[in-house]
């Protein structure tokens, strides 16, 4: 048993292994999403055989080198659909412009509505951004960048799973503004399922994450200066 835990294959395995089975499970129970679903797995593995998880992390460099290509990928779709793109670039620079500001406006709202701390506010404004860029923008204010990550993946989470429910009730079934107002509101998972409803509202989606993360980092230029002033 030793031997296999210290196998570097452990940890590959376990987190392959612990995807799958939440896939499965996720099949069952929609409302259950994979990455909440293996994460829970593997965060009871690990504390059951009492692993370290700064081992098991340096087990899963590999997957963690894989996600730049896999974000490279995403402009595949986008390239495919160059010409819709084009037609419906108002509509794009629109509706990620919205996104970025209603994303920030609304994690101001939440913390002071619930009176969370400054350290809160500031680790939760950028939540709507993919993870790396949430977490540089979270340093630069002077927020948590531990707390940035859990509130930005609670917020793809969510904007994962309610989301297509929430659009489709709303009456907005078009592939296009599907795919943006998923990719704006919870990034790369929104991404995601957008890819699972189709290539064209994936394409928008992977879109409207790339160019998000660029306006909410422009936004946060004139808060920053503000913050240093204060």
């Amino acid at each position: 048993m030793n031997h296999f835990l210290h196998d570097p294959l452990f940890g590959l395995t376990l987190t392959i292994g612990a995807y799958a089975i939440a896939r499965g499970v996720h099949a069952r129970l929609p409302w259950l999403h994979p990455i909440l679903g293996s994460s829970a797995i593997i965060l009871a593995v690990l504390a059951l055989l009492r692993f370290p998880i700064a081992d098991f992390q340096g087990e899963v460099d590999l997957l963690t080198a894989l996600l730049g290509p896999a974000t490279v990928a995403l402009g595949v779709p986008i390239y495919k659909h160059r010409a819709l793109i084009r037609q419906r670039m108002a509509a794009v620079l629109l509706s990620v412009l919205a996104g970025s500001v209603t994303g920030i406006v609304s994690a101001g709202l939440l913390v002071y509505i619930t009176h969370g701390s400054r350290e809160v506010l500031l680790s939760i404004l950028p939540k709507s951004v993919s993870s790396p860029i949430g977490i540089e923008i979270s340093r630069a204010l002077g927020g948590t960048p531990e707390l940035s990550v859990m509130f930005s993946v609670v917020t793809g989470v969510l904007g994962g799973v309610l989301g297509p429910a929430f659009l489709r009730r709303a009456g907005l079934r078009d592939p296009v503004y599907f795919g943006l107002a998923m990719g704006s509101a919870a990034h790369g998972f929104g991404t995601a399922r957008s890819l699972q409803e189709s290539e064209t509202a994936g394409s928008f989606g992977a879109l409207a994450m790339g160019l998000s993360g660029i306006v909410t980092s422009l936004l946060f230029v004139p808060i920053y200066i503000w913050l240093g002033q204060g």
